[in-house]
Order: C-alpha cells, then structure tokens, then sequence
C-alpha cells in the first residue's frame, strides 16, 4: 500500500544578495519584508536545494514527489533533470521521479513570486508570499494505483442523493494508466463515523445506499461517513484511498436566503486569510487548530477562503465544525489577458483536490475584478468560461463571485455566476452607514429574483486608539464597534442575503499600505494578527452568535477618560446584566446583546459586569486630559484604501 515520506528538514536556500542558510520547511522569505510596509518587500526567484537518499521501494512501485504548496511559480530539478513546472501558488501538485531516481539524490526547486503578467494574483490587497510554505513528501505507490496525474486530485470524489429519511451516496474512482492496462478493479465501501460499514459494492462508479441517513448538518451537527477504495490486481490489494463523506442538500432563495437539508440556515460569517505575523502563510498544523478554534468561539457558520485554496487541512477543519465554505481561485482586481489559461487551471486545480469536502457549497470564480478592468469583452468572456467549467466539472455546487463596491448592480459581470455577493464599505471608505440599506434595498427590489450577499464588509481598528466620540477613519475599537453593531441589525432586517461575510477575522499582511502606525497590515480583523488580542468587535459577534454565555465589557483598552461622566458598554448573550463600579451596584438592565451605562468618573475604577453565572472585569479611571496615545498621529493613514 502507499506510503508517504516527508522532505521538510535540512533545505539550503538561496535569495540574490543573501548568504545561504540552511532551514527546515514550511518556509517563506517575506515573513518579515512582507509585513512591514517597508520598500524592501522582495518578490523574485530563490532556490531550495537538498538532497536525500533513493526511498525503499519494489520494481512494482512507483515514487512521486508532491508538493502541497509553492509560491507562486515553482520549477523542480531532480540529479540535473527539470521535472516539473507548475504555476499557481496555492494548489498541490506531484509527478513521477521513479525513473531519475540514484542513490543519493540532488533536488533544487526554483520557487518564483516575481511580478508578471500570467500567474494570479499579481494585484490585490495582501502579500503575495514566496516560498515553499506547505509540505513536500515522497509518495511510494504501486504501479496499479489509483490516479495521481490529474490536477493534483485525490482520485475518488463523491455526491450524494437524499430522498426523504434515506440517500445515495455515488462515489467514483479513476484509475491510473497501469492500472488500467493490470485489468484491475475496485472496492468501495462506506462506514458511518463508529466505523461500522453500512454499504459496499464493487466497481469505478458505485451507487452505496444508506437508510435512515445521517446528515451532515452544519454547525449542529457535522456528521461524516467514511468512504474507502480499494484497488484490486490479480485478487491482491494494491492501492488504498478514501474521502470522509458528509450527506446534505442545500439550496439558495432568493427571497428567503440559504437552506441546509431543507431548513432556512442563514449564513453569517467570516472572511480568512492564511498568514500570521512572523511567519507569513508558512503555518503549522497547530496555527490552522488556533484559527478554527477563534473562528467557532464567535459562532459563525460560514468561512469565506479568501483569496485562493486554502491548506486541505482547514477544509478537513471545516468538514469537521460544520463550517459552511465559499472557495475561490486568485482572479482578482485584475484581468490579465495572458493569465486567462492560468484562472482556468488554477479552477481545475481548485475543484479537482476540494471537490469531496461537503462544507464547500460554491466556487469563487473572482473577486474584485472590476477594481482596474471594466467591461471588458475579454474579462466577461473568460468569466463565462469559467462560470461554465465549474458547472461542467460539479453540477452539484453553485457559482457565486464577489463584486467590488464600485461594480454597479447594472455591471455586466454581476449577472454571470448563479448569485453574487458584493465587497461594500459603505461607512467606512464611504461615509453613511444607512447607505447600506438604500444600496441592498434598491438591488434586491430591481433584481428580485438574484440571491444576494456581503462578501466582505468591515473597518480598520487598532486596538491602541481610542475616543468616546468615534467617528469614521479614525481606526479607534470604538467606531469599530458601532459600524459593526449596525450592520449586524442591519442583516438580521435583511434574510433574504444568502450569506455575510465579514472583512476579516484576522489582521492580516498588506505590503501596499500604511495605517494605524502599523504599515503592511490591514487591520480590519475582529483579531490581531498574532491572534493574541480580541478586539472588542470580536465580542459582539460573539453576542449575535454563540450559544456560549459570556459577558464582557468594552472599552478595557480605553483605561484613561478625559470626562467626568462615561459611558461602559458591556456585550452580552444573555438577557440581563448588572453593572458595578468599585463593588457598588450601577444599575440592571434588560436587553438584548448591547448593554450600555452611564457612571460618573472620579480616579480610579473597577467594573464588574455580571450576566448569570458569567463574570467580567476591567478598569478604567480618569484624567485631566485625553491621552495623546490613543488618537491617530499625523501621517499614520486615516482609513484609505490600498488603492
């Protein structure tokens, strides 16, 4: 059976103008050049070189050599020989090395991030990092196996049926070329998550019934089966793969919004980008753990993979938590005409290796396209190629594409995926937040029959800046806070909007900006970039959408108050809190998520909040004159876009 060696230790590499160092993987060079906002942001070609011994294998075996993740242009050379050229930053891809393999074995992997005009993204607003930042392994296969050769797949997918209490579960498997001449065939059976086998049947295309069917039910419930093939040469098995398998149906209304297994399930979430500080997108399995476990703690149900594929071990994440998944490929703020064969395969990659995981429910064809090419006869038309590949290649997912705020609801290319979801700041680039209700109203009223979302939404804080008189642009917790109380009542208006996704749960690199007096960074996530720090945002959310009880007052980075009466805003998901300053009861109050109060402020102060069981504490106190740390200083950025 297969068997899977890593090559992550002991790499040299190799930047022009830098010594050479030796590392172990995942790597990046612009972990720190890539964050800072500095003019030594380095995009280019540098080279990893290793060597290691022939792996053990049989003259029935074949070796490939797979990578899960090279930014963005990748050429391998193995013992002198160019064995693999691939273009995409973020997809898995492998080849067949058996025949080149000696005893000890040099590899060199030429990994480019440089500017060009055929490899997305080339334009948008985060770091595009170079490096090898995902695994490499060594796969010994036998020479009948499964196959390995098509756009990095897995070699089995799966979908399913559900007709009332039971379902058909179909599940197909693709044979590679000796497999194929062996006259080999295939056994496939699917267990439910005890491991106990509920259906078996012989063949590349197999129907496996399943009675009283337990479905994969979000968030509540995020039940998965177990689908096995197994590759059968002259009554002995030879290969071995299998996909956990989630059962549900899903539909959107345009009208009503998002339905999971025929209930209304409206989708309320978050955007992700991939990177940490200090390490770029270069991440452990433990970093994936740490984002999923903060993204569940608010209660959100929905994660838009934003802006490429994502480690297949955050959609095993997914799969797992019942997280409802927008997936997307790189095209995005621009159309480049000579990148139109690369928006293709990198969708074939994308589809291909994602295509068994049940939380992903739609496929991003673009995002923002329109930022600095209009309509264009060529960018429409390779949207249409696109929008029709993804029906061609899964009929059983639907299309969707995110518009930038200036794309017109009359824009051609707003009217080509099956729904569509719009990236409005409205409120933030734009001042008026009401804006949001005229701009969603006017859309759905004149195109009532388009499903409508927010694919990103949001505004720049930074947990250091502070005002009790928030207004727009000055990037303090608290206009945070207020843009996104609005818009969180303004959704709960609107359940026609089949999904929000909120911009962003975490702070993330953008080597084009200068903000906040942190430059490289966007800072619009309810969590900074080292995840070290809930904003205060992060907590009303948490009110909208837990279950969890909690209480937590705001306003705990904001400690010195020029003013002689302040206001205390607690979040809460219970229905009752009471607040004391210095041991002494302030007041009770009933309500619903946001609770605020009014206490006179004289030295020193301990708050309590209690809401239930759940407790809370901060400290404020007051001073003669506002503290000159929490307001933006002059020439730190005023809430401009990357643009």
């Amino acid at each position: 059976m297969r068997k899977t060696e890593k090559l992550m230790q002991g790499w040299t590499f190799r930047q022009p103008g830098h010594e050479a160092v030796v590392l172990d993987l995942p790597h990046t060079w612009n972990a720190k050049d890539g964050q800072d906002g500095g003019n030594d942001y380095w995009r280019g070609t540098c080279t990893y070189d290793n060597t290691f011994p022939r792996p053990v294998y049989t003259a029935d075996e074949r070796v490939y050599l797979q990578f899960h993740g090279v930014n963005a242009s990748a050429n391998v050379i193995l013992n002198g020989q160019s064995v693999a050229k691939h273009d995409g930053g973020y997809s898995t891809f492998r080849v067949d090395v058996t025949d080149i393999l000696a005893d000890e074995n040099a590899i060199t992997v030429e990994v480019d991030n440089s500017v060009n005009d055929k490899v997305y993204p080339q334009k948008a607003d985060f770091t595009f990092y170079g490096g090898i930042y995902r695994d490499v392994e060594l796969l010994v296969v036998n020479r009948a196996h499964f196959d390995l050769d098509h756009f990095g797949g897995p070699g089995i997918k799966y979908w399913a049926d559900v007709n009332g209490k039971d379902a058909t579960v179909h599940v197909r498997t693709f044979l590679g070329e000796e497999a194929r001449a062996a006259g080999a065939y295939v056994k496939v059976c699917l267990a439910d998550a005890e491991g106990n086998v509920v259906a078996r049947a012989d063949g590349l295309s197999v129907e496996l019934p399943v009675a009283n069917v337990h479905l994969w039910d979000g968030i509540d419930d995020p039940y998965l089966y177990r689908a096995t093939a197994t590759l059968m040469c002259d009554g002995k098995a030879v290969d071995e793969i299998g996909c956990n398998v989630g059962v549900r149906t899903f539909k959107v209304d345009p009208q009503k919004g998002f339905f999971l297994n025929g209930r209304s399930y409206p989708l309320r979430g978050v955007c992700r980008h991939q990177d940490w500080k200090g390490i770029g997108n270069a991440l452990s399995t433990e970093h994936h753990d740490t984002d999923m476990a903060i993204i569940r703690e608010i209660g959100a149900n929905t994660i838009r993979l934003a802006h490429y594929q994502h480690s297949q071990y955050f959609y095993d994440l997914c799969d797992k938590y019942g997280m409802v998944v927008w997936a997307e490929i790189p095209y995005i703020s621009e159309h480049m005409p000579n990148g139109r064969e690369n928006t293709i395969s990198q969708m074939k990659e994308l589809i291909v290796q994602n295509f068994n995981h049940p939380s992903i429910v739609c496929w991003g064809v673009s995002n923002e396209i329109t930022i600095s090419t209009k309509d264009n006869k060529d960018m429409l038309d390779n949207h249409h190629v696109l929008n029709d590949l993804c029906h061609e290649m899964d009929p059983t997912r639907f299309t969707t594409l995110a518009c930038y705020a200036m794309c017109g609801p009359f824009n051609k290319v707003a009217h080509i995926t099956d729904v569509v979801s719009w990236n409005l700041y409205l409120g933030w680039y734009v001042p008026g937040m009401p804006l949001n209700d005229a701009w969603v109203d006017f859309f759905h009223a004149k195109y009532p029959n388009r499903c409508l979302g927010y694919s990103e939404y949001g505004c720049e804080c930074m947990p250091n800046l502070h005002t009790s008189h928030p207004k727009r642009g000055d990037q303090s917790e608290e206009y945070q806070c207020l843009y996104n109380e609005y818009m969180l009542k303004f959704f709960d208006k609107r359940p026609f909007m089949w999904a929000t996704h909120l911009w962003n749960m975490f702070d993330f690199a953008a080597d084009a900006r200068n903000q906040g007096g942190e430059p490289g960074m966007n800072h619009k996530g309810l969590v900074t970039f080292d995840r070290k720090t809930r904003k205060d945002s992060f907590y009303i959310y948490k009110a909208w959408w837990s279950k969890e009880p909690f209480v937590y007052i705001c306003g705990r980075r904001y400690v010195d108050r020029p003013e002689k009466m302040t206001t205390v805003k607690v979040y809460s998901n219970q229905p009752s809190v009471t607040l004391y300053a210095n041991g002494e009861k302030v007041a009770t109050q009933q309500g619903d998520k946001v609770f605020t109060f009014k206490l006179p402020l004289n030295g020193e102060v301990k708050l309590e909040a209690v809401a239930g069981e759940c407790r809370d504490e901060a400290n404020i106190r007051y001073v003669s004159a506002p503290n000159p740390a929490y307001k933006l200083k002059k020439g730190d950025g005023n809430g401009g876009n990357w643009t």
